[in-house]
């Protein structure tokens, strides 16, 4: 499948394919059999990649890059390169589960709060019959830094041999540790998916759908956990619009100069 067609956001490039195509992509990721990571970037990732090298560093080796928020599609569309749909890993992440469920891939749950892997895995089981969870762990605070403790995850991994692993540990630690070890692990598509887990576990309710067409999940999050969000959403990623009209101003800039 072609993946030439991209958008680039605040130096960023995203993969404008649709949920379809995306699957289709992801399918083939498996077949490969190679060490491949996807990632879903937000306005939060977005912020958090101009100022953190060892992230952009991750992101530039990233096999799909998929937009995951209505505000990242208003940018793509304001800039000239609109992007045909959006991709939450909170989409994909239950439509993965549907799809390896008739196609019987492996699938392996790594992170969240306590006991969300597990309760996700109950609940994803009952709802697609067939899906195989072959593995769960919930890594205690700290572990990226404890050898000894990553060591004792890629062996959980390996032993089981997952077509998907799933990582919800928030960004931008999650994609780091897939990016650092997805080729000591071996799994064909690793995927950061954030609060994924808590979400399909229900420990957390996920915004109303009209919220999330309407490019309003954000606030809903901030509704939910004000004292942990206030600062990332009402501070930091309100950059992401100076970032981006930034950007608009070069290029319009540029053409008046190449005119």
């Amino acid at each position: 499948m072609s993946r030439d067609e991209k958008s680039v956001i605040c130096e960023v490039s995203i993969d404008n394919i649709n949920f379809k195509e995306s699957l289709k992509f992801i399918e083939e990721l498996i077949h490969s059999r190679k060490s491949t990571f996807i990632v879903t970037p937000n306005i939060d990732h977005i912020i958090k990649l101009q100022r953190d090298t060892e992230f952009r560093e991750v992101y530039r080796h990233a096999d799909l890059v998929l937009a995951d928020g209505v505000p990242l599609l208003w940018a793509a569309s304001f800039l000239g390169t609109p992007l045909k749909e959006k991709i939450s890993g909170s989409d994909l992440f239950p439509k993965l589960c549907e799809a390896a469920a008739q196609k019987g891939w492996r699938l392996f749950f790594m992170g969240g709060r306590e006991g969300a892997a597990d309760k996700a895995a109950e609940v994803l089981t009952q709802r697609y019959p067939g899906l195989n969870v072959v593995g769960t762990y919930c890594p205690p605070f700290g572990f990226e830094k404890d050898d000894a403790e990553n060591k004792k995850i890629l062996g959980l991994i390996r032993a089981v041999k997952p077509d998907i692993l799933f990582v919800g540990l928030g960004a931008p630690k999650q994609e780091k540790w897939i990016y650092r070890h997805k080729d000591q692990y071996q799994v064909p598509v690793s995927i950061g998916i954030g609060v994924s887990l808590e979400f399909a576990a229900g420990m957390v309710k996920r915004a109303p759908v009209w919220m999330q067409k309407a490019g309003l999940e954000w606030f809903w999050r901030l509704m939910m956990e004000p004292g942990r969000l206030w600062k990332r959403y009402l501070i930091d990623d309100i950059q992401f619009f100076w970032l981006v009209l930034k950007q608009k101003m070069g290029r319009i800039k540029d053409f008046k100069e190449t005119a």
